[in-house]
């Protein structure tokens, strides 16, 4: 089975490739624009092109494409944002996706986005979306997915958008599980009480179960909330857990619980060892960078390069790691891929 190819627009720090290089895929090309995440594309990925501003790629000129995937900037779906929706600048940089996807004509295509994109200008600027890429051929189905129960302690929500070029089983394939059209909906959560997670299984059914502490409701970088507000962020309903093996060793193994590290202490903070809660003596601690990197899946020191001669900065390791999508989610969605689609 030949490898397949795919092409990142708005990159980021390449969610994409740290979850598909496993799998044996290949990445075409990037496009990103900003300064820091480039130059993480750059250390991390130095033989892949970064082609930049999408709004210039031309598509017909880079070979065979199997997969274009991207997360376009969300400012103007976001509940927290102004609304403005695909007249956003940002936001619009949708419908060039759609310009890209028409002119390579891959076999697959995967888009994510805010959840509230189903809303803006009274759900018309999703249609329009959609509509656009079914006219270039695509038959399209679309899930909203929350990061928890895919082995990561945190609740990030996220629509993505499945595509395939010629037959509609194998996005609905993709993206639902068998499992979850009996009926069976998940139990309400609470997310500033002890609660228990879910962690996804092999089948895409989440039946392992992560612990997770008593929490707190924490935002950080550049957002909070549902949907991750105007620039990124995360909303965490768990500060201290994180997972202590790989993804790739726990995250898919039905039943297995999947181990919980204690979080980080320092001389002023203590561990409650019966609520299984960290009691900082001076409020609530920021997360550190690797917490955040873990939080979204990837490696450790993934963000931490060297920039301009020294260490990376916190803030711009905050800023990219919460506008990244999450690893484990894009891991799943290769999975699926490979197993069910790749026809």
């Amino acid at each position: 089975m030949r490898s397949l190819r795919y092409l990142s627009l708005c990159s980021g720090i390449e969610a994409a490739s740290v979850a598909w290089g496993p799998l044996g895929w290949e990445a075409v090309g990037f496009c990103e624009i900003e300064e820091f995440p480039s130059a993480v594309l750059a250390h991390r990925f130095p033989a892949v092109p970064n082609y930049g501003d999408m709004t210039q790629l031309e598509g017909r000129n880079l070979g065979t494409v199997d997969i274009v995937v991207g997360g376009t900037p969300c400012q103007g779906f976001s509940i927290a944002g102004k609304r403005g929706g695909l007249a956003d600048e940002r936001s619009g940089l949708a419908m060039h996706f759609v310009r890209i996807v028409s002119d390579i004509r891959p076999k697959w295509i995967i888009w994510e986005n805010v959840p509230g994109v189903f809303s803006t200008n009274g759900g018309r600027d999703f249609g329009t979306f959609v509509r656009a890429l079914a006219e270039c051929g695509y038959h399209l189905a679309w899930r909203v997915l929350d990061a928890q129960f895919f082995g990561v302690p945190q609740r990030r929500r996220r629509i993505f958008v499945v595509g395939h070029l010629g037959d509609w089983r194998h996005p609905a394939t993709v993206l639902f599980e068998s499992e979850s059209l009996c009926g069976n909906f998940a139990p309400c959560r609470h997310t500033t009480a002890a609660t228990t997670a879910r962690a996804a299984s092999g089948s895409g059914t989440s039946r392992g179960t992560a612990r997770v502490t008593q929490s707190l409701t924490h935002s950080f970088g550049c957002g909070g909330a549902d949907d991750n507000r105007a620039q990124g962020g995360f909303y965490i309903p768990v500060v201290p857990p994180l997972t202590t093996t790989p993804y790739a060793d726990n995250a898919w193994q039905e039943g297995r619980l999947i181990s919980v590290a204690r979080c980080l202490t320092s001389r002023a903070e203590r561990y409650d060892f019966e609520t299984e809660t960290l009691i900082p003596s001076h409020g609530v601690r920021r997360i550190t960078p690797l917490e955040a990197e873990r939080l979204q899946g990837f490696p450790d020191g993934w963000t931490n390069i060297p920039w301009r001669g020294r260490p990376a900065p916190d803030r711009l390791r905050y800023r990219a790691l919460g506008n990244a999508m999450c690893v484990n989610v894009m891991r799943w969605l290769g999975e699926r891929i490979t197993r069910y689609g790749h026809a």
